[in-house]
């Protein structure tokens, strides 16, 4: 009976123990990220070495928003030209006031930012690095990561020290994708697809790589029209296409992406080359009248284009 007695303290001594070390190592764990994100960060940039704060809580990214809102943080100002703003992330920036697209030093000032954030070299208007550095620490995006959102969005979680976050943003789009990828064969097969955007009376076709056609042929496997595959990649210039050469894209299925009311969706309607078209016949064509993340490169902008691609499609 001793035994067994001494046997069941030993025992439940030794649990004790091992629940004290498990408990001190996670606090640990918390303990190390924490600090992690309470110290300054060295990062190399298209200028140079930047020390980034630690912890900023008011941040311009003029344009970056889309990478910002994906990581869960707001900015202290959002892009603007005008009253154009970003529309698609006015949920979560409906309150968060304009900056103008080209960042005016003043209004840089007035906002009393902890980090600046540009795009790209050639964002930084008028050479004015060396003032924006002044009014706050300056991170300028490599055009090689600005351009490409998945590098763009990993590249920000270092620079805000949430590259957990990050990771786990992608590993769900590339869920999101490969589950619409799916159902999207399952429905369509082979058949193909293109992107037109009206904009006032001009019509642009998309190339396989510029904004939304990302997602369409590259994340979600829609079949390129030939067409559309003999343009290759998108050019620095958007030239417009003409009525006339609608035909020759000869595609089954035709995103049409456009604000209500735009001068060029009048003339389709009217035009006897649009309406003899095979996908207006099929009634295959999907006006999209929300243009503001079909056109541009982003996480949540390729989200929303997957769910109206499934919407559409998925039937």
């Amino acid at each position: 009976m001793l035994k067994k007695c001494l046997f069941l303290s030993f025992t439940l001594l030794l649990m004790l123990v091992l629940v004290s070390a498990c408990s001190s190592t996670n606090n640990t764990e918390e303990d190390n990220k924490t600090k992690e994100k309470n110290v300054e960060v060295k990062l190399v940039d298209a200028m140079g070495e930047v020390v980034i704060p630690a912890n900023p809580e008011r941040i311009i990214a003029p344009y970056l928003e889309d990478s910002l809102i994906a990581l869960g943080v707001k900015p202290t100002a959002q892009w603007s030209i005008g009253d154009t703003v970003l529309d698609y992330l006015q949920p979560e920036l409906k309150d968060i006031p304009k900056i103008g697209w080209d960042l005016p030093l003043e209004q840089a000032l007035s906002n009393e930012p902890d980090l600046i954030i540009f795009s790209s070299p050639s964002s930084v208007q008028k050479g004015q690095y060396e003032e924006y550095k002044k009014i706050a620490p300056t991170y300028v995006f490599k055009d090689e990561i600005s351009t490409d959102w998945r590098k763009q969005l990993t590249q920000m979680g270092e620079i805000l020290s949430k590259q957990k976050e990050a990771e786990d943003a992608l590993a769900n789009y590339d869920a999101k994708a490969n589950d619409a990828k799916e159902k999207i064969k399952a429905s369509i097969g082979d058949e193909s697809a293109a992107l037109i955007w009206v904009m006032a009376d001009k019509f642009y076709l998309m190339e396989d790589n510029r904004f939304s056609a990302n997602v369409l042929y590259g994340d979600l496997g829609i079949k390129q029209p030939a067409f559309v595959e003999g343009l290759g990649g998108a050019a620095v210039q958007w030239d417009p296409i003409a009525l006339e050469k609608l035909p020759e894209i000869d595609a089954d299925h035709i995103f049409l992406i456009s604000k209500k009311g735009e001068a060029g969706l009048e003339i389709l309607a009217k035009s006897s080359i649009w309406n003899g078209l095979d996908a207006i016949k099929n009634s295959q064509v999907y006006e999209m009248n929300e243009p503001s993340f079909w056109t541009i490169n982003g996480l949540i902008a390729s989200e929303k284009t997957i769910d109206e691609v499934v919407k559409s499609l998925a039937k």
